[in-house]
């Protein structure tokens, strides 16, 4: 199959997912065309059949705003058509899907079909679809897509809630690459900060708000009144600031590690002791799951598609959101050590349902019924 693959190119879930997924099925012999503004942070591999496209802009003086989604069009519609493309897959609704169904009609002009398969990844969703201003054309786009995908069931209840949907939503989750997560790496950040034996907990996240990542801080500083504990946070966003301040009230900034956006979060998160996921929204928790497929606990809030991924218990614990003391408490269970072995191979054990080799059959099984379907 010819497929492009429509994206944001950033560190966040939709961008990773959709760029491990082509980089998956390019090794499969399909040909892929990743299409959009800039490289993607996971693309780091070219082949015979990998390649991309960039989406430029040019702004106008009559613009406020540079007409990103012009552009975008005019690039699939060029792509399509040119490299004879037998389908597109669009992450992220707006304004991806959009494009694509306007690409679509543009394409059918020319007496060329090319079906479109949109996947719905949360928070174009949970947030930019509850914005009045959003909300028809979120509509319209799913409904006439030829295909819709979500990557958990909570996410498509979410949907089917705030939409008026027509049109059968199928749930293929997130999935992971195991050959990147189960290997055994040194961690230079454990060497270097839990001299003593301290136990390392991780959170990963873009800090926004719907993050709570004052959850984490408050939960890390009540753990370290129990154990000797070191805390990394990983990621970047508009909330940085606020918590850094924040902990330097409450804890320190030499129990704190921030360490920004990195590539390679599978060499932080090798032989840490825990995760920490406290989100209000969280359509799936890709972040849950690497720490998952690196043999590490998580404890997170019961947003969104979390209960689905993690095995309470066993693989960790899910807690009401908000509830500190409850996550301080469980926190405190997995990390003891009689305890955090046994967590730990079972967080790796359920990160197994979620192996690549099992969800990448499933994806190309609905593009091949997708694309009969539109013959």
């Amino acid at each position: 199959m010819k497929i492009g693959i429509v994206c944001y190119p950033t560190f966040g879930g939709s961008g990773v997912v959709a760029t491990e997924l082509g980089k998956a099925l390019s090794k499969k012999g399909n040909e892929i065309h990743f299409i959009t503004y800039s490289l993607p942070a996971r693309l780091n591999i070219f082949s015979d059949n990998l390649f991309y496209h960039e989406v430029s802009v040019t702004n106008y003086p009559l613009f406020h705003f540079p007409p990103y989604e012009t552009s975008l069009t005019s690039k699939l519609v060029e792509i399509v058509k040119f490299e004879k493309l037998d389908l597109l897959h669009v992450h992220y609704a707006i304004p991806h899907a959009s494009s694509a169904l306007l690409a679509k009609d543009i394409l059918l002009t020319m007496g060329i079909k090319i079906p479109v398969i949109t996947t719905l990844h949360g928070t174009d969703i949970t947030l930019v679809g509850s914005d009045p201003s959003c909300k028809p054309v979120i509509n319209y786009s799913i409904n006439n897509s030829d295909g819709v995908t979500s990557v958990s069931e909570s996410l498509k209840n979410d949907t089917i809630k705030l939409f008026d949907i027509k049109k059968d939503i199928k749930v293929i989750p997130n999935f992971i690459d195991h050959n990147i997560f189960n290997k055994l790496k040194k961690n230079i950040y454990r060497e270097r900060y839990c001299k003593n034996g301290e136990k390392l907990i991780i959170h990963t996240s873009n800090f926004r708000k719907v993050k709570r990542i004052q959850d984490v801080v408050n939960i890390f500083c009540k753990i370290k009144k129990t154990i000797p504990s070191k805390l990394i946070m990983i990621g970047d966003g508009p909330e940085r600031a606020n918590i850094e301040s924040l902990t330097r009230t409450l804890c320190s900034l030499k129990d704190v590690i921030f360490i920004g956006k990195i590539p390679d979060v599978e060499n932080v998160l090798s032989d840490a002791d825990l995760f920490l996921l406290t989100s209000e929204k969280e359509s799936f928790g890709l972040s849950a799951l690497e720490a998952m497929a690196s043999s590490v606990p998580v404890v997170s809030s019961d947003a969104g598609g979390l209960p689905e991924l993690i095995s309470n218990g066993k693989s960790g614990f899910v807690c009401k959101i908000g509830d500190i003391d409850d996550m301080v408490e469980k926190s405190l269970y997995i990390l003891n050590d009689d305890n955090l072995s046994n967590f730990k191979d079972e967080s790796f054990n359920r990160s197994k349902d979620f192996n690549i080799n099992l969800i990448l059959p499933r994806y190309i099984d609905y593009y091949n019924k997708i694309i009969n379907d539109a013959n």
